[in-house]
């Protein structure tokens, strides 16, 4: 009988693939078997790890205080008071600027210039937690102060101008404001995103000279060459506000801390920053702040401040101190030896 030799290779190839098919059918059963019997979690811990992955490679972005829908304002008096508080703290320099048409007390910045976004942005100087945390002892008084003498302190230092009457109708329409931005913030709670960012500190003193080359790059576009800011298209308030100079904050303001400055900008500025995509490394932030607030700005009395001096903070710049270290250093750092001082001083004084 003569045999077709050349049918045996493709023989050869089909029994093999057959062999390696059900073989393959055997090990995905018994696989089978394992994970749905012996290792019945198996499935939900490989979805946890999965899922674990995805959130490491992308991961969730903080969830900051949000200012209420202005669809909640009340209507009636209180609504039309809360709206009026707004815009006061929007347009301040309109009404009660150099050339206010309420009032003239003002430097012509608007509070907003350093509350951005009317009081509302996260790490942007909001006013969240002030109806929450007010009335509060300050260190910087020695006294209790309540949300009108706060609004007061930055009238009369970062817009160095003069205070409002307590009584007035715009006092009473910008805390309506603030407490009703406060709406949903418990007593005594401070919210995720109140404030500034806290940075840590350098290991070296802050360097203006540095922050000038950085405000040369990154600030005059906004801020001018001299810090002198931009005004609108009228001339009646500023778009963008001065730095330094006659129409500036105070050295008695907020902002003229180092950390407070620093903070500010490190998660505001240049314009488009937030916490979440900062512009500026570290580093860049305390030195532009120290760049800043070493240039000239109007002077305030702030004798009567911090009456225990032993409570002035790190970066307070003006002495005296019981910490042994000058102004300078206050000023521009480096802050650890003086919070290593202080907690020494702590220690020895129980």
């Amino acid at each position: 009988m003569n045999t077709d030799h050349s049918e045996i290779p493709r023989l050869v190839k089909l029994i093999t693939n057959l062999v390696v098919s059900l073989l393959g059918i055997v090990l995905l059963g018994a696989a089978t078997v394992i994970v749905l019997y012996v290792k019945p979690d198996f499935f939900q811990r490989a979805f946890t790890a999965s899922e674990k992955s995805i959130k490491e490679l992308v991961p969730e972005k903080p969830s900051y205080w949000t200012a209420p829908d202005v669809t909640t304002i009340p209507s009636g008096a209180l609504g039309k008071e809360i709206l009026y508080g707004k815009e006061l703290i929007a347009h301040t320099s309109d009404y009660l600027g150099p050339k206010g048409k309420i009032l003239q007390i003002s430097n012509g910045m608007n509070c907003q210039n350093c509350h951005l976004e009317a009081g509302t942005k996260p790490f942007g100087n909001n006013y969240s937690a002030v109806a929450s945390t007010y009335p509060k002892f300050r260190a910087r008084s020695g006294s209790e102060e309540t949300v009108e003498k706060r609004v007061n302190d930055c009238f009369e230092r970062s817009l160095n101008g003069e205070p409002l009457a307590e009584d007035s109708k715009e006092m009473k329409a910008i805390v309506a404001y603030i407490k009703w931005l406060g709406t949903d913030v418990k007593k005594g709670e401070v919210p995720k995103g109140a404030g500034l960012v806290e940075l840590p500190f350098l290991n070296r003193p802050a360097d203006p000279l540095k922050g000038k080359i950085l405000y040369e790059e990154k600030c005059t576009v906004c801020h001018g060459k001299s810090g002198e800011g931009i005004k609108n298209g009228d001339g009646s308030a500023w778009s963008f506000p001065p730095l330094w100079g006659k129409e500036s904050y105070n050295d008695g303001a907020g902002l003229f801390r180092l950390s407070r400055f620093a903070g500010y900008i490190k998660s505001n500025m240049p314009l488009g920053a937030t916490v979440d995509e900062p512009q500026l490394s570290d580093e860049e932030a305390w030195d532009l702040a120290a760049y800043v607030n070493s240039m000239e700005r109007p002077s305030k009395d702030i004798t009567k401040d911090w009456p225990d001096i032993s409570k002035k903070p790190l970066d307070h710049p003006f002495g005296p101190f019981t910490d042994g270290f000058d102004e300078t250093q206050h000023k521009y750092g480096p802050f650890l030896p003086i919070q290593e001082k202080r907690k020494e001083l702590v220690k020895k004084n129980r």
